[in-house]
């Protein structure tokens, strides 16, 4: 059992490409974090390859926060029955940044579970993400339960989410199959329901995001990455509250 955290950060017009291999042997138990909080000029391309063994239990998360053009693809491969992924992620997305995150699940061996959640929100001009969710579940993949979302909260003018989930079924003997996508704006009512008991409208808004991202962020379990998290979410506010 173990737990690694991976975070990334660089000084202006850092680049970085790399591929990251992962190989969860069997009956383990592995919790992986990459954080990337680059300087907005940084550039940033990887390569996540997921390996699960039988009864294996992984936990893949994965936060951006930073960086000019940043390009995440997560591949995975049940090498076992009884495989349980769990994927998280999250990103803030800034005027100019280009997030992007691409996810593969390959549902190849029997009773293997997966579930995909990644949460985006993007403030100011040109604020671009892009999330593509690809689940695969094969003819041999019997008693298979996979679910994936991806959920955005535009919070200004000119800022743009491209979410496409795909599901391909090949397999009519599966437990559970879906998707879902959304992407809006605030909440009115959710407003106008904190700001009748006297917040004010900022304060307001800032309290819809904090809840938005707590939920995803509180699944990750580990104290020193969620209170980190909840600090770097406070100053991407910030830097839109004038």
């Amino acid at each position: 059992e173990a737990t690694i955290i991976l975070s990334h950060r660089g000084s202006p017009e850092a680049a970085l490409n790399q591929t990251i291999e992962l190989n969860a042997a069997d009956a383990s138990k592995l919790t992986f974090v990459a954080i990337q909080e680059w300087d907005d000029t940084s550039l940033h391309a990887s390569n996540h390859r997921l390996a699960l063994g039988k009864d294996t239990k992984l936990t893949h998360i994965v936060v951006t926060f930073g960086g000019d053009l940043v390009r995440i693809c997560s591949d995975t491969d049940f090498r076992g029955t009884g495989g349980e992924l769990t994927m998280l992620g999250l990103y803030f997305v800034d005027g100019g940044q280009h997030l992007e995150h691409r996810v593969f699940v390959d549902h190849s061996q029997p009773n293997c579970y997966s579930r995909v959640t990644y949460k985006g929100a993007l403030q100011g001009e040109d604020a671009h993400s892009v999330w593509i969710g690809d689940c695969l579940i094969r003819e041999t993949a019997d008693g298979t339960d996979t679910y994936e979302l991806n959920r955005n909260l535009v919070l200004t003018e000119g800022a743009k989410a491209d979410s496409v989930p795909n599901l391909e079924i090949e397999n009519g003997e599966i437990a559970g199959a879906g998707h879902a996508s959304a992407t809006g704006r605030f909440d009115d009512e959710q407003l106008f329901y904190l700001m009748s008991r006297g917040i004010s409208e900022m304060d307001a808004r800032r309290l819809v995001v904090r809840g938005f991202f707590a939920e995803l962020i509180n699944e990750i379990g580990v104290p020193e990455v969620i209170d980190h998290l909840m600090e770097s979410v406070e100053a991407e506010l910030a830097k839109n509250r004038n």
